[in-house]
Order: structure tokens, then sequence, then C-alpha cells
């Protein structure tokens, strides 16, 4: 009777962990069919975190682990990138890195840009690699 119930509290203890929250965007027509067909295209893991789930429900949100990294796909244009800004390539995907923000990097691809938010504990040049493949596909679609 005890193990049952000590099992019983693990598995509620886990799914505690549950869908984590981030707002989804609302892209444009031809940004959302670009974001739909990325969301296929995502790792199952980044830096050793594992895909999770998001809420609300959305094919242009993805988080791994506790949201240690979230990507949020058709997203407007950083407000505060500049013409001039020097981008970081990765496999041929410009990565803005917002200044006034170190864990906020976003993909300027076309037709769609996606944000990606990166904890501390995650190494974030290896995580951008990770996502540039997909995202680098993305911008190859077909229009």
């Amino acid at each position: 009777m005890r193990r049952a119930t000590v099992l019983l509290a693990l598995l509620t203890l886990a799914g505690c962990g549950g869908a984590v929250r981030v707002e989804p965007p609302t892209p444009p027509a031809e940004a959302a069919a670009a974001c739909v067909s990325l969301a296929g295209r995502l790792p199952k893991t980044l830096d050793g975190a594992p895909r999770g789930e998001s809420t609300p429900a959305s094919p242009y949100v993805a988080v791994w682990g506790e949201a240690e990294i979230a990507l949020r796909c058709g997203v407007p244009r950083p407000a505060r990138m500049a013409p001039t800004d020097t981008l970081q390539e990765i496999d041929g995907v410009g990565w803005f890195a917002d200044p006034d923000r170190p864990t906020l990097y976003t993909a300027i691809a076309d037709p769609a840009y996606v944000e990606v938010t990166i904890a501390g504990t995650h190494v974030a040049p290896s995580v951008l690699a990770d996502l540039s493949g997909p995202i680098g596909k993305m911008s190859a679609q077909p229009g």
C-alpha cells in the first residue's frame, strides 16, 4: 500500500512540470506558413534539454527543458535592431543579439523572424548552431 502511495505521489509530481506558458506571436500569412514548416524540423533536444510543451499550444512556439530555451516564430522585427548592426552568422543564418537582453537572440530569416531565449545554464552558440539548420531550410522554402 505504501509503495502504491509513493508511486502515485511521484506520478503526480511528474505531471506538475506540465506545459510552460509562452505567449505565441501572430505572424502574417506567409510567415505563419514558414513557421508551421519550421515546427516539424526542430530538434527533439537542445543542449541536453528535451523538447517540452507550451501553453497555449501553438505551432509558432517551441520550448526545451522547463522553458530554459524558448523559440517563437513569426515575431516582429527586433525594435533595437538598426540597419548598421552586425549580425552573428551561423550556418548561413544571421542572428541579432539584443544588447538589452543578453539571453535573447533573433534569427533574421525570410519570411519570418525567429526569436530564441536561452537561459544562462545553456551554451548559446551551441543552441543557435543547432537551430540554424532548420531555420535556414525555412528561409529556403520556395515562395
